[in-house]
Parts: structure tokens; sequence; C-alpha cells
């Protein structure tokens, strides 16, 4: 029998380098950075972003589609976590971190962006070549083309329980935040469904640029001569950037008479600066100024009527951030680095108090996506001394007639209500102030004497504001 001759091995294809893409690689490093070491993406982002500018790697554009596969990312990780566990044959926590974040990248750019698919699996493969080698490449890809399959909606109908079987969970998929954040937010909120889906969706909008204008040191005119500014919705000092204003780029706020401020932030220090006082009102206190919007604010006001602001920060690098935002008011001004629930200051002292308390910030998750994913129920025992705490202080520190203001960024009601009401037990020598009338051009209030502002009705950070005055 004679010997069959052997066919020619097929040549393989010569091995290909994979293509460095500067924006992917720059955007799983801030994902990256989130994820290994709890930093926020708008601390690590701007750095990153700076050091590519200053290379040359990037341009306006290139630094947009950054900015937006990263906050895009986080703020749909919930979901996207769902979509890729139907698409993988394992527990999503036996993924490697660094592979899920390709894949959520992978995802984003396909059901959240207006990149062509082929596009969106093709660089994702690529990214995950430099970052991951090849033979992980492989299963991004193969993942990439199952979700490829089908868009957002058609996703969300299969991985979402139907809202009849379970609402929260389904809220919880379809908007892509925890389960238990979905239920705090709606207790808080009240209402049926469209209330909650509204909130729940402006959560995951890119929140607006917004400036105030410091009384005394710039105004709202000078900064609406600014390139993409309008007028802000409900501060008289608020103006608003329109998508790519650049807040470096605005010369009052580069010199410190203007600043980056939230306009929730802004209606708590008029609110606490409009509260009718009987006698003097001379001296204010911010016993929780860090890192000192609010203070800076508050300053000028007090400025205006001759009256001193101390604030008081108990992170001395936080004090810092406050002297360096009150630096130039026109007014007398102190700071100091002390804890608020050991007061510096002799009880009675002051005419206006705020304290603005550390909390869960579930209330700014426009502005910090990932905070989301990172607080759990438990973290209210955490926060709930010490805001019961500062709230003390502050009443003991207020005068007789004086008014103090309580305030977070949570609309929680273990942060808002509950607190309040707990110490107001233990001070019957008080009144709550009625606030909404301090702010007679914002609607939708709630029904007082407290005010709670929603990002889906105000546009603000879901900032809490109760009015307390001291009667004896």
């Amino acid at each position: 029998m004679s010997e069959q001759p052997r066919r020619p091995r097929k040549p393989g294809k010569p091995y290909r380098r994979p293509q460095k893409d500067p924006v992917r690689i720059l955007a799983f490093e801030a994902l990256r950075a989130v994820d290994e070491r709890d930093a926020y993406a708008n601390l690590v982002l701007p750095p990153l972003l700076r050091k590519a500018r200053e290379a040359g790697d990037f341009d306006a554009r290139d630094a947009a589609l950054a900015t937006e596969l990263v906050y895009g990312t986080l703020r749909r990780q919930g979901t996207y976590d769902a979509i890729i566990a139907d698409c993988v044959d394992r527990p999503l926590r036996e993924v490697d971190p660094p592979v899920l974040d390709v894949l959520s990248l992978g995802v984003h750019q396909l059901l959240g962006t207006r990149i062509p698919s082929h596009a969106a699996v093709s660089a994702s493969v690529e990214l995950a070549r430099v970052v991951l080698g090849d033979g992980r490449a492989k299963f991004v890809n193969a993942v990439l083309r199952k979700v490829a399959r089908d868009d957002l909606d058609g996703w969300l109908e299969r991985v979402a329980p139907p809202y009849d079987e379970d609402p929260e969970d389904h809220l919880a998929v379809v908007h892509s935040h925890p389960r238990w954040v979905v239920s705090a937010l709606w207790d808080s909120l009240g209402g049926g469904r469209t209330g909650i889906e509204e909130l729940l969706a402006a959560d995951n909008e890119r929140p607006e640029v917004t400036l105030v204008a410091r009384p005394g040191r710039a105004t709202r005119e000078e900064l609406l001569g600014e390139e993409a500014a309008v007028p802000g919705r409900w501060s008289p000092y608020a103006v608003r950037l329109s998508e790519g204003g650049e807040p470096g780029a605005v010369e009052a706020v580069r010199e410190g008479r203007a600043g980056v401020q939230d306009e929730g932030s802004q209606l708590v220090a008029l609110a606490l600066a409009n509260a009718p006082l009987a006698g003097p009102d001379r001296r204010w206190l911010d016993g929780c100024a860090g890192p000192g919007g609010k203070a800076a604010l508050l300053g000028a006001l007090a400025a205006e009527r001759g009256a001193f602001l101390l604030a008081s920060e108990k992170q001395p690098h936080r004090a810092g951030l406050v002297a360096r935002a009150l630096d130039g008011n026109p007014g007398p001004y102190q700071v100091i680095a002390a804890d608020g629930t050991r007061p510096a200051w002799r009880p009675g002292s002051f005419d206006r108090v705020l304290v603005d308390v550390p909390c869960t910030g579930l209330g700014a998750l426009r502005r910090r996506p990932e905070a989301r994913w990172r607080r759990r129920p438990e973290d209210l025992d955490g926060f709930a001394p010490l805001q019961r705490g500062l709230l003390r202080s502050a009443l003991e520190a207020v005068r007789v007639g004086g008014v103090v203001a309580y305030a977070t960024c949570s609309p929680h009601l273990a942060e808002t209500r509950a607190v309040v009401a707990d110490v107001l037990k233990q001070h019957p020598d008080t009144d709550l102030v009625d606030a909404r009338p301090l702010l007679p051009d914002v609607p939708a209030l709630g029904e007082g004497p407290d005010l709670q502002l929603w990002p889906h009705l105000h546009g603000t950070d879901a900032m809490y504001l109760a009015l307390i005055r001291r009667t004896a």
C-alpha cells in the first residue's frame, strides 16, 4: 500500500500586535482605580484626562468619550451586570474584576451609546488584548457578540423580573440601583410607580455643571457672559453651564470669586440666611464646613449684613479647602479645624448655625454613581450617632431665638426626619420653622415644615433641610 503524501500545512495568520486605543485604556484605568482603591471617578478622571492632554494623546472629543465611557459604565453597572451574567457560564463573582471592567465598558458601548456594534466589539477586544492578553480577549469577544444580538430594551425584558411580580427588583435592574436603595428612595418619595421611575432615571442622567456667583465678589450677570452659560432655575446666584462648558475656563472660578456648587446646596444656605430672626444677627456658624462651598456662600451673605462667620471642619486637610474657598471673602470670618460634637465655642454663641452632616450621599448619585454600589444598609447605623451628635451640638451653639439648619445630601428617612425627630424629643425648647416660604419660587418642596429637593423635580441633588428655632 503506497504512502499518501502529506498535505502542506496551511500557514497560520501572522501575529498582529493589539492596537492601543488611548481613550479606552484611560477609561479602563479609571474603572480599575474605582474598583481597586475605592476611588471616586470625579476625583480620578480629571488628572488622567489632564495627563493625556499634556501628552498630546487627547483632544476635546477624546476627553468627552472617555468621560462618557467611565460615568456611563458606572451608572449602569447593575443593569450591565445582569446582562453579562446571562451571557457567561459562571457566577459573576468568579469573573476576574479587570475582565468584568472590560466587558462592562463594551456593553455600555453596545447598549448605551451610538457606537456601531461591530466597532464596539472590535474596540473592546483590542482593549482586552492590550490590558488582559489574547487568551482572555477571546472570552471578551464571545460574551460581547452575545450581548450584541439584542438592544437594551430587549435585554431588560429578558433579565429584569416583571414589575407586577417584584416591583423593587424590576426597578433595581432596569434603573441600575441596588434594591435596598430603590426601597429607601421610594419610602422617602412616596407615591406610585411614576415618581420613583422618574427619580431613578434622573439619577442616571449626566448632571449639569452649576456655578455660584459669590455675593460681593462676582455677579450672575458676569458669569452669564461666559460661553454656554444660562441662568440657574432657583437660586439668584446660580448659573448653569451647558454640555461642554468647562468651569476652569471661567475667570471668576479661577480667581475664587465664583465656585462650582449644586443649586440644592445654594438653596440650603439661602434658606438659613433668609430665616427670620428676633434680635441680633452678628455671628454665624458652619459646623461641618468642608469642603467649603456652603461656607463660601454663607460667608458672602454674612458679609452683606456685617456678620461674622466661623467655619469649623474636623479634618485638617478639609479645613484647608474651606480656607481656600473663603479666601478673599469681603467680611470677617475664621476657619478652624475642630470636632463639631466637641465644640470649640461657648454655648449660645451664634445667631445662625448650619450643620450639613456626613451621610450616605444617596442624594448625589448623579455625581458619584459608584456610591450606590459601595453603600450598604448598615452604613446608616454608622452615621446615625454622628448626625444626632452634630445636631445636638448645633442646638446648644445657637442663642435663644436663633435658628439651626440641619441639612444632608440624602433623602433617606433614617438620615432626615428620624434624626430631627429623635433630637427634638430631647430639646423641647425648640420649634420647627416652615422652610418652604423661604424659597418661594421653588415648587414641590413637600408637606413641610421641613423640605426635600429632588433631582427629577428640581434638577438638584436630593438635599434635605430642616430649620429649627431655639425658644428657650
